[in-house]
């Protein structure tokens, strides 16, 4: 008796997703785990998991319908860190599907799958707060020591100055005068 059975997931299809970063990994040993696990249909990448855009994984969530089961071997094969798995398994529940890692034994098709994965969702959010909080504190302390956050300005009063009178009374391109000073154009345009 498959998984899929015992848990009565029998209104939609069971998708798979494979993924690997280089064209020298193999992807049979994921695609044969999923076939084995039920999937009927198995979108495959061979691309780094940090890529914005993934057009296998695009077109799978392009073809879930409510009911289906999206199935993973392991989980960062769907996502590099925790914050796009979030992503993608929101993407994949707006649709009316629901999402099971293998490895990790996840499965939000389930009341105990859901709980495991938004315990996840909360230590993603607590860890974003913590860095947010973090940050606010360093500024505040570096602005009593009468230090201004942010980046320091690309070039000095004085180099503005002389990028201005270039400008205007020399007339010199921006790109060479962004050349000369060794900052974008878009830095010169702003002076």
């Amino acid at each position: 008796m498959e998984f899929w059975d015992v848990y009565g997931i029998t209104n939609g299809m069971i998708i798979g997703y494979a993924r690997v970063s280089t064209d020298e990994q193999k992807l049979e040993a994921q695609t044969d785990a999923l076939a084995e696990a039920g999937a009927e249909r198995v979108f495959a990448d061979k691309i780094t998991g940090s890529a914005r855009s993934r057009p296998q994984l695009d077109q799978m969530l392009d073809h879930l319908r409510a009911g289906d089961v999206v199935v993973v071997t392991k989980y960062d094969r769907l996502a590099r860190s925790l914050r796009d798995l979030l992503d993608i398994v929101e993407a994949i529940a707006q649709r009316g599907a629901g999402f099971r890692s293998m490895a990790e034994d996840i499965d939000t098709t389930t009341p105990a799958g859901r709980l495991v994965f938004h315990v996840f969702a909360s230590i993603a959010q607590f860890e974003r707060e913590r860095i947010s909080e973090r940050t606010k504190e360093g500024l505040q302390a570096a602005r009593k020591r009468g230090r201004i956050g942010g980046r320091p300005p690309a070039l000095s009063p004085a180099q503005r100055k002389e990028v201005q009178r270039m400008r205007d009374d020399e007339h010199r391109p921006l790109a060479e005068i962004a050349r000369l000073f060794k900052v974008s154009t878009k830095t010169v345009r702003r002076v």
